[in-house]
């Protein structure tokens, strides 16, 4: 049976360089005959979390929130794996990639345990030369954090330098990269 993969773009560019990225991701998993849908999160209604809590409550029906993340929820329950990406944004991810981070507390509410075993790939692009000034290790670092401790998988992350939109194509081994990240995450 052919493995789901759900793509969340973070950018509001629809075609910036973390979209290309992730888009090499996904031609990756679609040589390994995975099925994938992306999401643009810039044009979806996703209202950040406003820590009441009723995710978390006994006998929860979710969050209380009812925005466009209620579809996201059932779709990020029903996918293998996962494809995260986002450009740096003032020394971190963006904002649109946050608060998806962040409404992801509640998916718990949805299902028993939807994090263990998920399979994830993370893509990002940054402006400055080097992965440290730019924070784009501060974005992954969250990443790590986040998804370790809900014992999901990060199958590999693949980032690079990109300024003005399309830049990161004339980087082909990140390209590969990606394409290969996207092989490996529907493969094992």
């Amino acid at each position: 049976m052919a493995k789901k993969v759900l793509v969340m773009l973070g950018s509001p560019r629809r075609k910036g360089n973390s979209a290309i990225l992730a888009d090499q991701i996904t031609k990756g998993a679609k040589s390994a005959r995975a099925k994938v849908e992306t999401i643009y999160l810039h044009g979806k209604t996703i209202a950040p979390c406003k820590a009441c809590l009723a995710c978390q409550k006994k006998n929860s029906k979710g969050c209380s929130i009812k925005d466009d993340m209620q579809d996201l929820y059932l779709k990020l329950i029903e996918a293998d794996a996962w494809v995260i990406a986002s450009p740096v944004y003032w020394f971190t991810m963006s904002a649109q990639t946050k608060i998806f981070m962040d409404r992801c507390f509640a998916l718990p509410a949805y299902h028993k345990d939807p994090f263990r075993g998920k399979r994830i790939a993370i893509a990002m692009t940054y402006g400055d030369e080097d992965p440290f000034t730019s924070g784009c290790v501060n974005a992954l670092r969250a990443f790590q954090d986040a998804y370790g401790y809900t014992k999901s998988l990060i199958v590999g992350m693949v980032y690079g330098s990109a300024m003005d939109a399309g830049q990161i194509r004339s980087n082909k081994k990140v390209m590969q990269e990606a394409f290969d990240l996207g092989k490996k995450l529907v493969s094992e």
